[in-house]
Order: structure tokens, then sequence, then C-alpha cells
């Protein structure tokens, strides 16, 4: 069974309303969100002017330990709520890591199984993290990528269409509709009304997308700028190049004012100061986020740059 229609991984499922969970959350998926936000400074030129802010979310602090927490758990309240994923039931999906730890997290207290297709070459502290939480792995080519994860999550769901549930993150409007319900309205919170940039990363393009939706409904002027790796062959972990990679049914390039090509090398180099000079232990495409950030600073006299920090620094140590 698949949540996303197999004719409509295209824009018209993103017209299809999520539906809410039929009785509030409790105990610990009731935890999901509402993330802090710091001022990032020590990493900041000294060129860049006074009078601008950089703020970053930090999504480690969700209970599954990313961002992706939030877009999982969404997608699972949609499909109960829809009648297609019930107790006892095999989730499937394709990812590079951190929406696999979300989903095993959620199925372990929802009472679901979970096969998950992962690329070979993902950290070893993320396989640790999804056996712990009893996920079945199933190993795909490194050299592919999550492309590689996601032509195997298709090919198992042709196969065996009555044996899972294919959530289909790459497609599922609930992923971004996550983001615009809670992503976006904490980050107009925390910051007064007064952001005037928010820069994230593409992977899925959810938190992206949700995000700027969002913010634009407050703020129509609101700048969005969006990170890419500069190349296909790239070390950004959950980062997607996505003029040569398989494009996610949500992606919508028109919301983006701007894309800035990150280089791997610099944005590895500033996930390390985060942590050496910030005290912030963050995962390689944090790096990212900041760089980002940083291009964007340098442009400007004044203004609030808002970015997000996916995940903490432990899930790579053994890659460092």
């Amino acid at each position: 069974m698949s949540v996303v229609p197999a004719a409509a991984h295209a824009a018209a499922t993103l017209l299809r309303p999520t539906r809410p969970p039929a009785a509030p959350l409790s105990g610990l998926l009731a935890r999901i969100g509402r993330t802090p936000m710091v001022r990032i400074s020590r990493v900041l030129p000294a060129d860049i002017s006074p009078e601008v802010e950089v703020w970053a979310k930090l999504e480690w602090f969700n209970p599954g330990g990313s961002v992706k927490d939030r877009a999982a758990l969404h997608m699972v309240l949609d499909a109960e709520a829809r009648g297609l994923l019930r107790p006892g039931d095999r989730i499937l999906d394709a990812s590079s890591g951190n929406t696999g730890i979300a989903y095993a997290m959620i199925a372990a207290t929802r009472g679901y199984h979970l096969s998950l297709c992962l690329p070979r070459n993902a950290s070893a502290e993320r396989k640790a993290v999804l056996r712990a939480y009893g996920a079945k792995i199933i190993d795909t080519d490194p050299l592919e990528g999550s492309d590689g994860a996601i032509r195997i999550a298709r090919q198992l769901h042709r196969d065996h269409p009555d044996r899972y549930v294919y959530l289909d993150q790459y497609n599922n409007p609930a992923n971004p509709q996550a983001h615009f319900e809670t992503t976006g309205p904490e980050i107009w919170k925390d910051t007064g009304g007064r952001v005037t940039h928010w820069v994230a990363s593409l992977g899925t393009s959810g938190t992206f997308t949700g995000t700027t939706r969002f913010l634009r409904t407050r703020q129509p002027r609101l700048q969005a700028i969006a990170i890419q790796p500069d190349s296909p062959f790239h070390g950004l972990e959950g980062l997607k190049h996505m003029e040569t990679s398989i494009q996610p049914g949500i992606y919508d390039p028109s919301l983006a004012d701007e894309t800035l090509w990150a280089p791997t090398e610099a944005c590895i180099e500033l996930s390390a100061r985060l942590a050496r000079e910030e005290g912030l232990l963050a995962g390689t495409s944090s790096g990212a986020q900041i760089w980002g950030a940083i291009q964007i600073a340098r442009r400007l006299d004044r203004g609030l740059i808002v970015t997000l920090l996916p995940d903490s620094g432990e899930r790579y140590l053994s890659e460092r």
C-alpha cells in the first residue's frame, strides 16, 4: 500500500489537505518540535555588519535527534488518519539515515514495523541506532546515494504492494505540511516576526518548502535562500544536487529567491568550527546551513537570518 498514489508523484498531490490526528499527542511524541534557537556569532567573519543577526534552530533537541522527527511524525499521523496504517503494519521508505531513525522511534511507540532502504555507506552510528529501535535495514548501493535507496524502495513496493505501507517522504505532501504547521510558526514566534531571510539546504526539500510557505503568509517579502551541493559528487550528507538527482515531487523551485552552491570541504570545516567555537556539536550538513547564512550576511547592512542545524555531530564521529 502506498500513501502517495503511484500516478500522483506530481504537484497535484500537494493539494491534498493533511488530516490532523484523532487525538492530541502525549508522551514522547508530544516532545517533537519547539526546539531552541540560538544566535551564531563566533564563526561569523569579522566583515559582517553588527546590525546583521544569524540565528539557528537546534533540531537535535527533537527526541529522535533530528529535524526529520517533524516530517516523519506528520506522515505517520496522516497515514493513520486516512486509514492506510494500522498497528502491526510494516512501514517502508528510503532514507539517508535521519528520517529512518525518526520512523523507527515513532514505529516503536505506535506498534509498527519498519523496513528502511539505506545506502550501505551510512555511518555506523546511524545503523546502530536503527537496529536498536528494531528497524530492518535494506542496504543499497553507496555509489547511488539516496537515489539508489529510492529505486529499491519503489521496486520493493511494486513487487510486494500488500506487505508494505510506503510513506515515500520525497513525494508525500505531509512532509512539507509538517514544517508549515510547526517549523515556520516557531521561527516566526521566536524572532518576534523580525526574520528577513530564511536559509535552508535541500534534501527532500520538505523543510525548505513548508517553512518558506508559512513564513511568506506572515512576511511576503521574506527572502528564501536554498542551499545545494556544488557538485553531484559531494560529501554533504542528506543534501541533493537537484539537477542530477531524482527530484522529489514536493520540490518547488519557484519558492527560492536564490540558490547557493555549497562546497563540501568548506562546509565540513564550518561544522567542525561550530563545535570548537560555538559549542554546537552539529552534523556535517549544518556546516552548509551556516555557510549559506554567511554568504547572505556579508551582503547585508542589517537583517535577521534564520537557518537550522538538522542534527547532532554524534551521528558522524566515525566519519570524522
